[in-house]
């Protein structure tokens, strides 16, 4: 089992772009052994202390191997909204770990 957290960073003025890209991809997750653990939207208060920017929405993903996430980022149906994604996300970090 894998896990991947992602800091989503969003370009101001496209939220909806977002979710509508969200709205494709998050479904996808469940067709390559995925599951979506964890989907926040945190306000300026849920913050103790940050050192960094705050990023608009938090994932915690979980997927059964490693390649079930290689098949996901390669999911040609996803690919072709990708375009959503690049109009509307200015960053994302991505941290991958395991299960202890």
């Amino acid at each position: 089992m894998i896990l991947i957290t992602q800091l989503i960073y969003i370009i101001k003025g496209q939220e909806k772009v977002f979710d509508e890209f969200e709205s494709i991809a998050i479904p996808t997750i469940l067709n390559y052994n995925g599951r979506l653990l964890l989907r926040i939207r945190p306000t300026h208060e849920n913050f103790i202390e940050s050192n960094i920017d705050k990023p608009y929405e938090i994932h915690l993903v979980e997927f059964r191997t490693q390649q079930d996430f290689e098949n996901f980022m390669k999911d040609e149906e996803r690919k072709k909204f990708l375009h959503l994604k690049n109009q509307s996300i200015k960053e994302a970090i991505l941290i991958q770990g395991t299960k202890l």
